[in-house]
């Protein structure tokens, strides 16, 4: 059975920004619909940091089928051998891309080619993940303040709408997000550190969060005025309703 396309944008969190606290790893997970998915980690924007990579293991390697994909050692990571690399990506359930420089990991991947191979990944139905530059890179736009003051960044436009990660915790980001979306950028969202939005095709099925007060935002120009509106954010931390009691 066909897979819907589903791209899941945190604006900050998961094993690398939130050391025990799995809730939204655990999430990502079970988008699959697999007892022990196939997880590769595209750690892209950072370089390729070997700490990164450990630590990915650390926290998937017991629960997931691993690998990784390196652009920057000549071992080309895990799995991924010379040449094979899309046949690798296309078989994966789960691409979790990590986080650092948007501006490095997308010239890196237009280098490789690698855009096209996610691009005919999210097609067939392989869950796309990520944080901060894993985040803005579906985008057709977004906002990275990495290299310095935030600036306006054209992404891979899987997802036809803007982004800007850390939300509430780099206030100067959202601040200059709302004026560029005052200025013509594509209406959009701003994610708070440990909330995610997840899409299904190009649009929103829903906002989760790992902590209780973190929130996705609406933000878009309506009759020449910047509108933020928050979006319904489901804790995923949130105990399951008691089952209803049946009559005697």
């Amino acid at each position: 059975m066909a897979r819907v396309p589903q791209i899941v944008a945190f604006g900050g969190g998961g094993f690398s920004m939130e050391a025990g606290n799995p809730l939204l790893d655990d999430y990502v997970l079970g988008l699959t619909g697999v007892e022990r998915p196939k997880v590769c980690f595209v750690p892209t924007a950072s370089g390729d940091a070997d700490h990164y990579v450990v630590r990915f293991y650390r926290t998937f390697a017991s629960r997931a089928d691993c690998s990784h994909v390196s652009l920057f050692r000549r071992d080309k990571g895990a799995g991924a051998v010379e040449g094979d690399l899309q046949a690798h990506l296309l078989d994966q359930d789960l691409i979790y891309v990590g986080g650092g420089s948007v501006l490095s990991l997308l010239g890196a991947w237009r280098a490789h080619g690698v855009d096209q191979m996610l691009r005919r990944a999210w097609r067939k139905g392989v869950v796309l993940c990520g944080l901060s530059a894993g985040s803005l890179c579906w985008f057709s736009e977004s906002v990275t303040a990495f290299h310095g003051p935030p600036q306006r960044v054209r992404g891979l436009g899987l997802l036809p709408w803007s982004n800007c990660v850390h939300y509430d915790g780099e206030p100067e980001r959202s601040v200059e997000y709302r004026q560029m979306v005052g200025d013509g950028m594509l209406p959009g969202w701003g994610v708070d550190d440990g909330a995610a939005i997840r899409f299904e095709g190009r649009e929103l099925a829903e906002a989760v969060a790992s902590r209780p007060k973190a929130k996705a935002h609406r933000v878009e120009l309506v009759n020449d005025e910047v509108v933020e509106v928050p979006v319904p954010t489901r804790y995923l931390g949130a105990p399951l309703p008691e089952p209803a009691a049946v009559p005697a």
